[in-house]
């Protein structure tokens, strides 16, 4: 997980002993692996956070690029581009 192998737990917990007493190791254990636990959740939640954001950036920036409401007619659709004369009277030939 941290990247510490067998041997270097096995001298954590060797080192741990002689500091601290044996009665406490115990709680010593279970305090650090709430501790461990919230920082996961901690981390969790942060990234989710990240991500909510980005997601309504990209919401924003793709409401940016949508064509602006001025341009609809009264109806709702977009107003249709107008032909060129010299095209119609083409088909009219």
């Amino acid at each position: 997980m941290f990247g510490i192998g067998l041997s270097e737990i096995i001298l954590i917990v060797i080192i741990a002993v002689i500091f601290i007493e044996p009665e406490k190791l115990p709680g010593i254990a279970k305090a650090v692996g709430k501790a461990f636990i919230e920082f996961r959740r901690a981390g969790e939640e942060l990234k989710r956070n990240i991500k909510e954001a980005e997601t309504g950036i990209l919401d924003r920036a793709g409401d940016a690029a949508a064509p602006p409401k001025e341009s609809r007619d009264a109806q709702g659709a977009q107003a249709a581009p107008e032909k060129p004369a010299a095209e119609s009277s083409e088909k009219k030939a």
